[in-house]
Order: structure tokens, then sequence, then C-alpha cells
């Protein structure tokens, strides 16, 4: 059921994707990154894209209530597989025989992953300090990728924004499993606990890196970069802070981390077939 879920997780994040590109560059905003999603909230599109989202994360959120981090996050890799003809066909675009079959890798390469890893169930408990360990292991290089993403050129700029929106993504996906496995406790834990007030507040930042990228008008290298990052960084965070076991052989480990590694690269091959823009 997790694997269900995140799979209609991941088709929901890519219609979400698309409609907020297509917000985005109908009209482009000020470069103030300030209030960017305030400014973005007045356009019906984004808000159609908005609403995709909020059924993805309520799908991420039960698949990660059933299964572990490593196992929901890798699966998200896949709405960059929906997203781009998704893309094509709002904007009248074609999609080329390699980026079918870069796909098709990501796919089988997720597949294969899923089949070796198996990773099981570790604590729901984790300790406030490892937390701050993990946040500032993510926040840091997020926002120096942010920093530096404010110069290069357009498909540079794009990739730097989507990966500091993928490391924060991995953060959230995080907090989410953290709020869900509180909620047998009681509504009342949840709302006096701080995870649910630290998820808005890195939900939004990432928001916002993700929303900077899709402006850039580079779909491609915008969720390239997002879905590259997201996988790793949840894979790390499931295994260090929730304890997530991979009960593997030597050799099953590299079979594991080569596939995963396989689904990334079918990710790079379909950021660099950047659709090009209709006339």
């Amino acid at each position: 059921m997790q694997v269900i879920l995140a799979l209609i997780s991941a088709l929901m994040f890519a219609f979400g994707t698309v409609l907020q590109q297509k917000a985005g560059v109908a009209a482009p905003t000020s470069a103030n990154r300030s209030g960017l999603l305030l400014r973005m909230a007045v356009r019906p599109m984004w808000l159609a894209g908005i609403a995709f989202d909020v059924v993805g994360f309520v799908a991420q959120a039960a698949a990660l209530a059933l299964g572990q981090l490593a196992v929901v996050q890798p699966l998200l890799v896949l709405s960059v597989v929906f997203a781009l003809p998704l893309g094509a066909r709002l904007n009248n675009q074609r999609l080329g025989r390699g980026e079918g079959v870069a796909a098709a890798l990501v796919v089988v390469a997720l597949a294969v992953f899923l089949a070796i890893a198996s990773p099981t169930h570790g604590r729901s408990e984790v300790r406030l300090g490892a937390w701050v360990v993990a946040g500032i292991a993510c926040v840091v290089p997020a926002v120096a990728l942010s920093l530096l993403a404010r110069r290069g050129s357009t498909a540079q700029r794009a990739a730097l924004l989507g990966a500091a929106a993928g490391i924060l993504f991995a953060l959230s996906a995080a907090l989410t499993k953290a709020v869900v496995d509180e909620l047998h406790l009681g509504l009342g834990r949840v709302v006096t606990s701080w995870e649910p007030y630290a998820l808005l507040g890195v939900g939004y930042v990432s928001m916002t890196f993700n929303q900077l990228a899709l402006n850039t008008r580079a779909l491609a290298a915008t969720l390239a970069s997002s879905t590259a990052f997201d996988p790793v960084v949840s894979v790390a965070l499931g295994l260090t802070l929730f304890g997530e076991h991979v009960h593997v052989s030597t050799l099953q480990a590299v079979g594991a981390f080569a596939a995963l590694a396989a689904a990334l690269v079918g990710v790079v091959v379909l950021s660099r077939a950047e659709l090009p823009h209709p006339h």
C-alpha cells in the first residue's frame, strides 16, 4: 500500500509542478524572493497546482505513516517521469526517444532498488539533538545553493535552486513522518509539539526555492536536481534519524545503491533534454 500511495503522490506532485511552472512563466513576478508565494497565490492556475500538491502531500503522509522514508521518497523520483510528458502536453511539445529511454531507466532502476534494499521500520521517537544536527546539515547547504543561484545561466540557476528545494523536501518528508507517527497519541500532542511548526517553516522555504526554480522556465533542470537530491538525502535521514535498516549482504548493498545511482543518471539525462519553448 505504501508503494501505491507513493506513486499517487508522485503523479499529483507532477501535475502540481507543471501547473505551477506554467503559472510562473505566463506572467513572471519580480526577482524578490520575499513573499513570492503570496504573489503567486492570486493566480488560479498556480492555486490549481497547489491543490494537486495538497493531494500529493496527503498521499505522501499516508505512505510515510505506513512505510519507511527510505522507500517512499525514492519512489517520488517518478514525479519527473510523469511531469515531463505532462509539461510537453500542456505546451504542445514533443518528447524524443532519448527521454523515453531515460524515463524507463528510472522506473526499472527504482524497482530494482526497492526489490534489493527493502528497508525495514526503525524507531518513531527521535531525540531533539539529532533533529538539530539533521536540520543544520540540510538547511546550511540549501541556503548556500540558493545564494549561488543568484548568478549563472538559466539552467545553472534552476539546477541550484532545485537542489536546494530537493534537500529541504527531504527534511520536510522526515518532519512529516515525525508528525504522522505522533497522531496515535492524539491531536493535542501533535499541536503542542514543535514538529508541525518546523514542517510549516521548512515547507514554505522549500516551496519558495522550487517556485523560483520553476520561474526560470527550465522545468527539466529543476525536476532533475530536486528529484536527485531528495531521495539521497531522504535515505540518509531514514537511516540516521529513524534507524531504518537495510538487511542485505555487501554485494546486495552495492547493487541497491548502483540501482539508485542508475535512476539518478536517468534523471540527469532527462534534465539535459530540456524541452524547447513554443514559439
